[in-house]
């Protein structure tokens, strides 16, 4: 879950209406595809303020990501995102890799555009990690406020035995806002909200906050670069199980991100 995680473009239909004077009517606009595919290799798979890679504390954490997504001109979509790891659950489970399914609905709504819908991570191997999560989004001008809320059992295999995870919020804000021609300026900064039970549950778990900050450059034909800095205040994992040991796995870290969308 994916600075996040873990996106989607939805394609806007403008109708342009055609002069009184015209005398022919214009031609009609090339139609959208409504699937578009996106591949990424990145330095550091970091997902709120956490490292997916806990095998080591420190150094190149390389991750290849990618996914398809289908969006529908009524505004509803559904899509796949893919994503290497490397860590190991609290139950001792091995995960290599994320599977996300998400869908939803985008709207309207005066001067603000929404979002609401489920997203499931999937985690073959370690499947006590897995999560569904409901959410709801307000975008305004350049900046987005979302609000995803935890409603299985566990929260990526926190109170995953108890049902303690459930009821876990996450709350992100972010911004995104083309500074000059081709560069885009993105910060987010997000807060984690455990139930009282899911701080028990995560034996170290605290409610904490995770940040980013970078721009991203369009190289042009669908290619862009991202670099950008996060981290959070929470240095050691949320489940409080250190792998082989290791403290502070979830050191702030510079991370650069090279992505193709077709």
């Amino acid at each position: 879950m994916k600075f996040a995680p873990a996106q989607i473009t939805l394609a806007v239909l403008v109708a342009l209406s055609g002069s009184a004077f015209a005398q022919t009517a214009a031609p009609a606009a090339e139609p959208v595809d409504p699937v578009s595919y996106n591949i990424s290799a990145v330095s550091n798979y970091k997902y709120r303020g956490q490292d997916q890679d806990t095998s080591k504390t420190r150094g190149f954490k390389p991750a290849l990501q990618g996914g398809v997504d289908y969006a529908h001109a009524s505004g509803f979509y559904v899509g796949n995102w893919n994503s290497t790891v490397n860590f190991l659950a609290p139950n001792g489970d091995k995960a290599n890799v994320e599977v996300d399914l998400y869908g939803g609905y985008k709207f309207p709504l005066g001067d603000f555009g929404m979002d609401v819908g489920a997203l499931t991570y999937i985690y073959p191997g370690a499947t006590k990690s897995n999560t569904t999560e409901l959410y709801a989004a307000a975008t305004y001008g350049p900046v987005t406020a979302k609000y995803s809320g935890t409603v299985s059992k566990g929260y990526f295999g926190v109170g995953e035995s108890s049902s303690d995870g459930r009821g876990t919020g996450y709350l992100n804000l972010a911004f995104a806002q083309e500074v000059m021609p081709k560069v885009t300026l993105k910060a987010s900064v997000g807060s984690t909200m455990f139930t009282s039970a899911g701080k028990v549950a995560a034996v170290a778990g605290v409610n904490y906050v995770d940040y980013s900050i970078g721009a991203a450059y369009d190289l042009g034909e669908g290619m862009s670069v991202t670099g950008f800095y996060a981290g959070g205040n929470k240095k050691n994992l949320i489940t409080g199980f250190q792998e082989g040991g290791l403290k502070s796995i979830n050191q702030g870290t510079f991370i650069v991100m090279l992505t193709k969308a077709i």
